[in-house]
This record gives structure tokens, C-alpha cells and sequence, in this order.
């Protein structure tokens, strides 16, 4: 056997030089700097997707149109009282507070269109809830109002509602508006309320044509920087829960002021009050809140509650007690990593023994989960790549029809759309008739 000569790899390698090195020092520093030019051009990323099975899409192609306050008789109205003296900033703060946000967030919005022509989808804007709250319409005047204005609408009537977008911020969904099932069914509603049926048999919320939305936190909790209070380390938490609302008359409120009696050290669920020198102020609230290791989220008179929203700000892991509970942009956010949910029959000394089980390890990891994708709870401006404006966004995306058709409509073989009588869209004439 002839054995070839083995070839030296270090041999033949040549040496390196001066000018070597200087090559691939600027090749380091161009990749450095290209990197972060790619980076500064592209949007930001957020880990909301926390087991990665699926995301956001990258890009949105919504045209939204939304209505003028004074183009259609009635809509003022519904945004400031039958006077015209409700402050809409008034209207910014408690439940009632997204009709305001989503409204002026959308006006600003560079999806927002003036040509009803060429919009995707059209937005209804109403305050009505703080309206009724503060006495400038009452519901019987809500409902006339609301029909006369969609009498109004030629595009409305085109779709049958389906390209049409209301919110209705509080418990009450659509039920504020009461003839919602008759004028509304097929409209996109926008609402944190996913089941109200406790006073009534039907509940007014969609899973395949409405969008479950956050509610609406307090802007100095939810603001970057100083907020009105800090959360507190773990360590120094008094307790190991906490509830704090109003009984209402609920049995899992009940529930747990009775079971806090119980176990004072571990539960702190005293009966907040509306009014008088024993209600809470704002910081006083969060205060309270932040004093726990798990905030508990029972229904009141919805299934929804604010506290659910607020315990991320303060850092404490929501304890869900409310089986029908509808969250908001589940397609990408696995709530189990950054909250807990148990049956609101099982509220009792099991549900502490329980709590009191998971490690400080293991509750601060799921805070820091939940850090990560509490922006989608927030109410900000569309050019913050991580917002509650931007979850809506991408779920409207998901709503646009390519082709408006209801019953009412009809369409010929040059593609106009015509009504019942053959008049063309064009030339339909206000008031049209609703269902």
C-alpha cells in the first residue's frame, strides 16, 4: 500500500497579516452599525406571544372611516348629552373611558380615512355611557337617538351593520343601547364584556364578530416612568391575596369578605364604599392592591372586572373567579403563563392552601411574564408598537369583508349595488328604512 504524504492544513494556510486584520476589524464594525440601521427602521417587537405558536401579523391594510360629530343628526348627541354640555374629558376616566380613548386614538390614526368610498370599516363614535352617567341622555332617549342616526347612514344600510363599529366600554355592553338585538346584531362591537346574561337572557357579545378589548386602567397607573405608586418586592408583601371591591350582593364576593374574616393574615378583602371617609383615593387603592401576592378577580354584576387589568401594574398575579370570562386578544396571549383561573364554586380555605403553595420563584416569574405584555392593556397612541390600539387594530384586520352583502342589498351584472326598489346605491336617500 502507498501511503500519500499527509498535507499540513496549518501549512497551507497563509500567514495573517496586518492588512488582515484590519479587513475583518471593519467587517466587524460595518456589521455592528448595519445591524442597528436595520434596527432603528424596523418596528420594535414584544414577546406577546409567550409560547410562540402564533403572532400579530407584521403589517395592517385598514381603511376606517369614522363619522363626524356633526354629520349625521342625533351623533352629537350620543357624545355630548341632548345639551351639549358633557365634557368629553370628563369622560376619559373610570369604565366608560375607552369610548373616549378608541375614539380620539382613531382619529389620530394613519388607517383612518376621509372617502367612505374606499373604507373598510366605518367607526360610530358614542359616549353614551358616561352621557347617561352624568344625565345628559336617559335610556329611552339613548334608544331613539341611536335608531335615528343609523337611519342616517347609506353605508350602514349597505352592509346590513357588518362593516360598522361601536363600543360599549362597561358591564351593560350593548344592552346600553336597548334595541342593540334588533339594529346592531351584525355590527363589530367592541367591549370588555363577554357575557352578561345574569340579568338578562341574552347576552349581547359574539365570539366570531366582536372583540373582547381591556379596560380601561388608571392613566397614572399605566404611564411609563413614576406612577402613582410603585410595586412593592415580594418580601414585603403583608398578604398572600387580597380582594378589593364592593359586595353587590354577589356570592363570590360574599364569599371571600366572609373567608377573609377567616384568615385575616393571608386575605385582605375589606368591602370598599363609594362615598364617605371610608372610600379609598386613587393612590390609596393601588396601595392596597400591590400589598399582595395574588390579586383575586371575582365577578361582580358582568363577568369582567377591572382588577383583572390593574393587578399587572402593580405586579401581583390575577386569580380569575369568573368562569364566563372572555379575555381580550387570545389568539396570541396564553394566559395561563401570567395568571390563574379557578372555579368560582371552589372559593374557600382550598383556594388559599393552594396559593400558598407556589413558590416566590415560581409567582415572579409569572409576574415578570406578565410584565412583558401588559402594554397591550394600555390606551396609547398607534405609533407605540405595543398597545391596546394596536391589539384592536389587528383584530379588525381580521373583520374586513372583501364584499358587503345583507339582506337588503342586491347587486347587478355591472356591479352596482341597488336596494329592494333597484335605486342605486348612489342615490339612496336618507332616512332608509332599518330592520
Amino acid at each position: 500500500m502507498i501511503h500519500k504524504p499527509r498535507i499540513s492544513m496549518h501549512a497551507a494556510t497563509p500567514p495573517c497579516t496586518r492588512t488582515h486584520q484590519i479587513g475583518a476589524l471593519l467587517l466587524v464594525i460595518s456589521t455592528f452599525f448595519l445591524t442597528r440601521l436595520l434596527d432603528q427602521s424596523l418596528p420594535a417587537t414584544y414577546p406577546v406571544n409567550l409560547d410562540r405558536r402564533t403572532s400579530f401579523p407584521g403589517s395592517l391594510s385598514l381603511k376606517i372611516y369614522v363619522y363626524y360629530e356633526s354629520e349625521i343628526d342625533g351623533l352629537y348627541s350620543l357624545l355630548y348629552g341632548r345639551d351639549g354640555n358633557i365634557d368629553g374629558n370628563h369622560c376619559l376616566k373610570g369604565q366608560w373611558g375607552t369610548q373616549v380613548k378608541i375614539h380620539r386614538l382613531f382619529l389620530e390614526s394613519r388607517y383612518r380615512t376621509m372617502k367612505k368610498e374606499e373604507a373598510d370599516l366605518f367607526f360610530v363614535p358614542a359616549y353614551v355611557k358616561c352621557v347617561r352617567m352624568m344625565g345628559g341622555l336617559n335610556d329611552k332617549e339613548i334608544n331613539q337617538t341611536y335608531v335615528k342616526v343609523l337611519s342616517q347612514m347609506p353605508y350602514f344600510r349597505r352592509s346590513g351593520g357588518r362593516d360598522h363599529i361601536f363600543v360599549f366600554p362597561s358591564g351593560a355592553g350593548a344592552h346600553l343601547f336597548k334595541s342593540w338585538a334588533t339594529y346592531i346584531n351584525r355590527s363589530i362591537i367592541l367591549t370588555p364584556e363577554g357575557d352578561r346574561t345574569d340579568k338578562r337572557d341574552t347576552s349581547a357579545f359574539d365570539t366570531w364578530k366582536d372583540i373582547i378589548i381591556p379596560g380601561n386602567v388608571d392613566d397614572g397607573m399605566t404611564k411609563y416612568g413614576d406612577t402613582i405608586v410603585q410595586p412593592l418586592p415580594l418580601l414585603k408583601r403583608k398578604y398572600l391575596a387580597n380582594f378589593l371591591g364592593r359586595a353587590q350582593g354577589k356570592v363570590a364576593r360574599l364569599q371571600l369578605i366572609e373567608l377573609a374574616k377567616q384568615y385575616p393574615d393571608k386575605l385582605e378583602s375589606p368591602e370598599l364604599k363609594l362615598k364617605g371617609p371610608d372610600k379609598l383615593g386613587r393612590a390609596e387603592y393601588f396601595e392596597h392592591l400591590r400589598n399582595a401576592k395574588f390579586c383575586l378577580a371575582p365577578r361582580g354584576e358582568s363577568s369582567w372586572t377591572l382588577r383583572f387589568y390593574e393587578s399587572f401594574f402593580v405586579e401581583c398575579v390575577p386569580v380569575i373567579l369568573s368562569d364566563q370570562v372572555e379575555l381580550p386578544f387570545q389568539n396570541v396571549i396564553d394566559y395561563a403563563q401570567i395568571s390563574i383561573k379557578w372555579p368560582s364554586t371552589r372559593i374557600g380555605p382550598r383556594l388559599l392552601e393552594y396559593l400558598e403553595s407556589i413558590s416566590d420563584k415560581e409567582i415572579a416569574e409569572m409576574i415578570t411574564r406578565g410584565k412583558q405584555i401588559r402594554c397591550f392593556w394600555v390606551y396609547a397612541p398607534e405609533s407605540q408598537p405595543c398597545s391596546a390600539t394596536q391589539g384592536i387594530l389587528w383584530e379588525l384586520q381580521k373583520k374586513v369583508r372583501q364584499f358587503h352583502q345583507s339582506a337588503e342589498t342586491f347587486w347587478l351584472h355591472n356591479g352596482s349595488i341597488v336596494n329592494r326598489n333597484l335605486v342605486e346605491f348612489a342615490n339612496w336617500k336618507p332616512p332608509l328604512p332599518l330592520p
